[in-house]
């Protein structure tokens, strides 16, 4: 099957000009329409205005892209059609014709394939609340355990186990890195109330870690966790009382599975009256910068 990376992606591949992988999930799933489409625009400029390249990933049509032109991210924001695709749905998707958009795994895979060596979302998946007894984990920790790429991003998701996901990444030989915190981010929350081993201060940093890591020939891929800058970060209080309450609503609805995530991000839409997505964006369009900044180190 053809992998179609846009031309703009592939000549700045060829050249050794800095590309960053950014996925689609968080464009139809992930945030209201018509906001999606807008938000989505906005997230590639981000990563345009350190001089990097967006490589924003899709299924479109059966078509895995990496890179999309304006209709096909208008595909992704608007067709009813789009389902979430993570890296086992890939195959299926594909040989169907249909139109996916690409979780943190699936995206990982794909723009690993692409040559893309930095990715930047929201925030990671991870080990689920109650998964000691549902195994509810999220594959992007086993995707990053094998994939050779970095992931910026704001932590984890808040509505998930924290402590256990942490864990995961040790035992899955997934290195975290805090940039310029020793603190585990909480998505919503600069500070998730668990610690990282290790701080960077900046992208060149990053990048010099990046490069010792493939002289020493280490496998799979590595989290670099940027908090939620103070200023936008969501009250605490509300916080814990919404997510107490999003996940009693999520049991009682009977929402189990990769339905979890949506419901939960809905759920804080909702009772925070929109204050939530505007945390959701912020934190997205730093990490966007960010992970642009470490691609140009990286490319240096």
């Amino acid at each position: 099957m053809h992998l179609q990376v846009h031309p703009e992606v592939a000549d700045a591949l060829d050249a050794g000009r800095p590309v960053v992988a950014l996925e689609s999930t968080i464009i139809s799933h992930g945030l209201p329409r018509p906001d999606n489409l807008r938000v989505a625009r906005e997230i590639e400029d981000a990563v345009r205005s350190v001089g990097a390249v967006p490589a924003t990933v899709a299924v479109v049509s059966g078509v895995p892209c990496v890179g999309l032109d304006d209709e096909a991210l208008r595909t992704v924001a608007e067709d009813d059609e789009v389902v979430k695709v993570s890296a086992r749905d890939l195959a299926v998707v594909v040989a169907r014709g249909g139109h996916g958009a690409t979780t943190v795994a699936a995206t990982s895979h794909l723009a690993a394939l692409a040559g893309i060596q930095v990715f930047a979302t929201g925030g990671l998946g991870g080990v689920h609340r109650g998964a000691r007894d549902t195994w509810d984990e999220s594959a992007d920790l086993t995707t990053l355990a094998t994939t050779p790429i970095t992931v910026v991003c704001a932590g984890v998701k808040s509505i998930l186990d924290v402590p256990a996901t942490l864990e995961r990444m040790e035992t899955l030989n997934i290195p975290v890195l805090g940039y310029r915190t020793d603190r585990f981010p909480g998505f919503y929350l600069a500070d998730s109330g668990h610690p990282v081993t290790w701080q960077v201060e900046s992208p060149g940093e990053v990048a010099a870690i990046l490069h010792a890591r493939a002289a020493l020939e280490c496998d799979g891929g590595l989290v670099l966790a940027n908090p939620v800058a103070s200023d936008h970060e969501l009250d605490r209080a509300l916080h814990d009382s919404v997510l107490e309450a999003g996940l009693a609503a999520a049991e009682a609805s009977g929402v189990r599975g990769k339905d979890v995530t949506p419901f939960l991000l809905d759920f804080f839409h909702s009772a925070t009256q929109g204050r939530s997505l505007e945390v959701n964006v912020a934190l997205v369009k730093s990490n966007a910068v960010l992970a642009g900044q470490v691609a140009a180190a990286l490319v240096a």
